[in-house]
């Protein structure tokens, strides 16, 4: 084998005919006694050959042809090392500033030709089309939004646009079945109201306002102002159930980018409206039952003898019930999505939703009330002009309608019945989609539902590493 360059340096191997154990090329003689020397090495090692003179390029000759002759070594020159430019600083936090420990950046550090007169690593865009470092490189990539909300973890803003997004995209199926479920509740009102308790109402309100009226004449009409309340908000929060059911099923549906009808809506949610049914009721329940709890002690206390300190501890005791039955109820106010989305029962639904506002109360509790305040704002705006406007068309004037002891007519009911149509056929989408966002974002918080959701969309190589890329890097 025969040394080329790069392969082999001279004197590694014998090759050309050199012997082994000989060095390559001879050692230059010195000037005064070459010819001595060499007749000591050649005695020495060659039985008294005369090595000196004509042998030196003789072993000059053992350089392979193929090789270039060997050149002495100079020092680079001074102008030749500042033509080098210094290593730059290691990548770091802060990059495009003073590292630590590293000294000041040399001369032209952020001045690079070519990018327009700034390091890529430093603030501010980059004249030029070039891509900051950190900008576009390094920074994550953008969440997927196959639908109405991206699939990360979400603001207050992004849960709000996202519940109106939805009423926007897919409004027909939306405003469809709020109007339906809106006009259904506020018919059956209208007609409850007008056939059966405006009479009912009209002599409780006297016997409430009779001064000469006995404690069993108070406590029948109290008794029935309370059913008659209790009839109209019963057939409300049976709407507001079915609304809540379908809004459901379009939301989930809306993140995922695809479009539901009101009968494939209808059909998915049919088979948990009972369920969905106790659950509603179950809660306020609960609530019910904790404030009871709280003002009974200063009821007992009050009615022994106790007085106004039996008063006093009815007051702290409700308050202190109140705040824990707000705390109970926004704990469990996650467990309508769960149990219409993961197909749950009543309790493990409220299992599923305390687990998903451990730690978040205080967030889920701020969402809701602004979400509830918005939709009140709304139907507020909607529903005071209807009722004003009911009020001057029924001739009763504006103030008619408080001093007309409960005794209301048709013309009152049917208008401010549609302004009651119309403020519940926007607040429904609100209300329900923000409950619907609010539980998938904890969802994607705490479990990476946005894996499951990208999948479902249909996105391709979400949360997949990027291209040259490692694991963990």
């Amino acid at each position: 084998m025969k040394d080329t360059p790069g392969w082999a340096s001279p004197g590694s191997a014998p090759s050309d005919g050199q012997e082994p154990g000989t060095s390559g090329p001879a050692r230059p003689q010195d000037q005064d006694g070459g010819n001595q020397s060499g007749t000591d090495r050649s005695g020495a090692g060659r039985g008294g050959t005369d090595q000196s003179g004509t042998d030196q390029p003789d072993s000059a000759s053992k350089w392979s042809k193929e090789q270039p002759p060997p050149r002495p070594w100079t020092a680079p020159a001074p102008q030749d090392r500042a033509q080098v430019p210094p290593p730059p600083p290691p990548p770091g936090p802060g990059w495009g500033g003073q590292q630590p420990g590293w000294g000041p950046p040399p001369p032209g550090w952020g001045q690079q030709p070519g990018w327009g007169g700034q390091h890529p690593g430093g603030p501010g865009p980059v004249p030029g089309g070039y891509v900051p470092w950190g900008g576009g490189w390094g920074g994550p990539p953008p969440a997927a939004r196959p639908g109405v909300i991206p699939l990360r973890p979400l603001g207050v803003g992004e849960i709000l646009d996202g519940a109106v997004s939805t009423m926007r995209t897919y409004w027909r199926t939306v405003l469809g079945i709020s109007l339906t479920v809106a006009v259904v509740t506020q018919v059956a009102v209208i007609l409850l109201q007008g056939l059966v308790l405006d009479d009912v109402a009209g002599t409780d309100a006297d016997a409430l306002s009779d001064p000469s009226a006995t404690a069993d004449e108070l406590g029948r009409a109290l008794g029935e102002s309370l059913l008659s309340s209790g009839v109209i908000l019963l057939v409300t929060l049976l709407g507001t159930i079915v609304a809540t059911a379908l809004l459901t099923t379009v939301t989930s549906r809306a993140v995922l980018g695809k479009p539901v009808s009101i009968t494939e809506a209808w059909q998915d949610a049919r088979p948990r409206l009972a369920r969905l049914f106790g659950l509603t009721l179950l809660l306020p329940l609960i609530g019910a039952v904790v404030v009871a709890v709280g003002i009974l002690p200063g009821v007992i206390a009050a009615t022994t003898g106790a007085g106004d300190a039996g008063i006093s501890l009815a007051v702290l005791g409700g308050l202190a019930a109140g705040v824990a039955a707000v705390w109970l109820i926004v704990r469990f106010s996650l467990a309508s999505p769960a149990l219409m989305l993961e197909k749950q029962g009543v309790i493990k639904s409220m299992s599923r939703s305390a687990k998903l506002v451990r730690g978040s109360w205080w967030r889920v509790f701020g969402i809701q009330l602004l979400a509830t305040i918005i939709a009140n704002i709304v139907a507020s705006i909607i529903v005071i002009p209807f009722t004003f406007l009911a009020s001057a068309l029924s001739g009763q004037g504006f103030t008619g309608y408080f001093t007309s002891g409960g005794d209301i007519g048709w013309t009152f009911l049917v208008v401010s019945g549609v302004g009651s149509v119309i403020g519940t056929m926007l607040t429904f989408p609100i209300t329900a989609g923000v409950t619907v966002l609010l539980y998938i974002d904890q969802r994607i918080r705490r479990e990476a539902l946005d894996l499951d959701l990208a999948r479902a969309a249909g996105v391709q190589g979400y949360g997949s590493p990027a291209p040259g890329t490692l694991p963990g890097s």
